[in-house]
């Protein structure tokens, strides 16, 4: 089936002739259940394919069929330097079919700032609007303006169904957060988020770098450059953060502050923590953070003994755990280039984005089996290999509604 799909050009009769022959004999709501179980990148081929599919391409009960599709295999939005110069489409990678993909839509200009379930958010970054868009089919739509700021933007959370908007707002640590509730389609007020380390973490004692919260230290390198624990994100991952629901509907929300630390957040209970510091504060490296099966985990960067290392590491039992290493022969190829690290996770995969002026390149760890791979280059609409800095994952359904 999927062969048929795939085709273009004439023909069209003799492709009727044969749906007729491996299909004709079902009734519409069979052949639509068939239909939905295609890879997302087949659905905008139905129409090419017959009068009949290109009939059932438009039926809502399709769409209806694709919602019956338990899960599907993530795509990841990819963010590249000057996105908003880009004339072509937004580019995905298909991780079902190991492609990349071009999504219908995308919001240009707004960088995006987090994902859920198959939309994505973008936030406008000179007026602060936020829309949430589904990228497989472009559909979005602006949402209200939130509450009077109480301090500057820190981190942005999506999460559940109907979404949820969380923004984390103000400095370590007097911190507020403001909720988005899609099916309310309104903000409720912003509330003042409290310290209480042991809410969330009752087996340990509280240990952050060499100040706190989030002052700057400077510290010189071994190669003799000034080096500052304050964080330099790039615009796409400034506000970015990653969300855990237990079983109950609890979610917990942890970003990075300004100075690398993993700063894990209680929005039911409105508390934050401040996790132990995986090295020293006088190390450089690049960290970031993602969400994998409802766990935490913060891929890590760095360089030791005149190699570099990429692990990807856990917070449990009161301490951090390495959960995969990429191995030495691929992380070398980043000693001594002063790369960043942009990561996001999906089900069991994590996407890496290392961003240098010398090196990118985008990989993907299994952190159940440590197993990784390269992803291979995506071309740009001038044939050029696209250098991608950040990702975002969301699931690819025709279906979701924004």
């Amino acid at each position: 089936m999927a062969a048929v799909v795939g085709k273009s050009g004439g023909g069209k009769k003799r492709k009727c002739e044969r749906e007729d022959g491996l299909l004709g004999e079902l009734n519409d709501d069979v052949l639509e259940r068939v239909l939905a179980r295609l890879p997302p990148a087949s659905f905008f081929r139905l129409r090419g394919v017959c009068r009949r599919w290109r009939e059932a391409a438009a039926s809502p009960t399709l769409l209806a069929a694709c919602e019956r599709v338990p899960v599907r295999n993530p795509w990841f939005l990819m963010i590249s330097e000057g996105q908003e110069r880009q004339k072509w489409p937004a580019v995905a990678f298909d991780t079902g079919e190991g492609v990349w993909a071009r999504c219908r839509g995308g919001v240009p200009g707004p960088m995006p700032v987090a994902a859920a379930g198959g939309r994505v958010l973008y936030r406008a970054p000179d007026t602060g609007e936020l829309t949430v868009a589904n990228p497989l089919i472009g559909a979005s739509r602006v949402l209200p303006a939130p509450p009077a700021a109480h301090g500057a933007l820190h981190a942005v959370a999506m999460y559940g169904s109907p979404f949820r908007v969380v923004l984390i707002l103000g400095e370590l640590p007097d911190l507020a957060m403001a909720v988005y509730d899609s099916s309310m389609n309104a903000w409720e007020d912003a509330v003042p988020l409290s310290r209480k380390p042991e809410a969330l973490f009752p087996e340990r004692e509280v240990e952050v770098g060499i100040g706190g919260g989030d002052e700057t230290v400077y510290f010189l390198s071994k190669s003799g450059d000034v080096m500052a624990t304050n964080m330099q994100r790039s615009a796409s991952r400034q506000y970015s953060s990653v969300v855990t629901c237990s079983g109950y509907g609890e979610a917990v929300a942890y970003f990075l502050s300004h100075s690398g630390a993993l700063v894990a957040c209680d929005l039911a209970r409105r508390v934050f923590s401040e996790l132990p510091w995986i090295l020293p504060v006088y190390f450089d490296y690049s960290i970031d953070v993602v969400a994998c099966d409802g766990r935490v985990y913060v891929v890590v960067l760095s360089e030791l003994l005149d190699t570099a290392s990429l692990r990807v590491w856990e917070f449990a039992d009161g301490a951090w755990r390495q959960v995969a290493a990429m191995p030495p022969s691929m992380s070398h190829a980043f000693y001594g280039k002063k790369a960043d690290v942009n990561c996001v996770g999906h089900g069991c995969r994590v996407m890496v984005c290392v961003t240098s002026a010398d090196a990118n390149a985008c990989f993907m760890c299994d952190v159940r089996t440590n197993q990784w791979e390269e992803l291979p280059p995506c071309a740009a609409g001038d044939g050029e290999a696209m250098d991608f800095v950040a990702a975002f994952s969301f699931e690819p359904r025709m279906e979701v509604a924004v």
